[in-house]
């Protein structure tokens, strides 16, 4: 099973500072992780669409890597972006969760295709620990993403 949502009660999404989020949750078989989602450079229909847009990345190869962007701020002004690097492997998809160090990459950033600036799918990090990574398949984002 997979799904990546947003559910707040619009009474939710005003902060105590102004600014407006989104609560959303996203379910990989029996793993469930909820997030914040900053709405202001992105509303809630733009994650919708770039989730959309990332699973027909995905679907363009079978060693594709796309991701799932979950707190998207202006990158001209940011310093860091979180979102779910998907990596395919055939029909198995392995989705980890990570932070884009904008001043680290070494192109611009591009809202449109965020999985550009997403490295390679590791395994380990620089100091030697196992990376979390769950499985699920092309099935299932496909069922979901109809």
């Amino acid at each position: 099973m997979f799904a990546i949502e947003l559910q707040s009660p619009p009474e939710a999404r005003e902060q105590n500072d102004g600014s407006a989020e989104a609560y959303g949750r996203i379910i990989i078989g029996d793993f469930t992780e909820t997030f914040r989602a900053p709405l202001g450079y992105w509303d809630e229909s733009d994650y919708r669409h770039s989730w959309q847009q990332a699973f027909e990345a995905l679907s363009t190869s079978s060693h594709a890597t796309s991701c799932l962007m979950t707190s998207m701020t202006d990158p001209r002004t940011s310093n860091f972006l979180v979102c779910w690097p998907m990596y395919r492997a055939g029909e198995d998809v392995f989705i980890q969760n990570a932070i884009i160090f904008l001043d680290e990459i070494e192109d611009s950033f591009d809202p449109a295709t965020p999985w550009r600036s997403v490295g390679p799918r590791h395994r380990i990090d620089e100091d030697g620990n196992k990376i979390s990574e769950w499985t699920t398949s092309m099935g299932s984002l496909r069922e979901f993403f109809g």
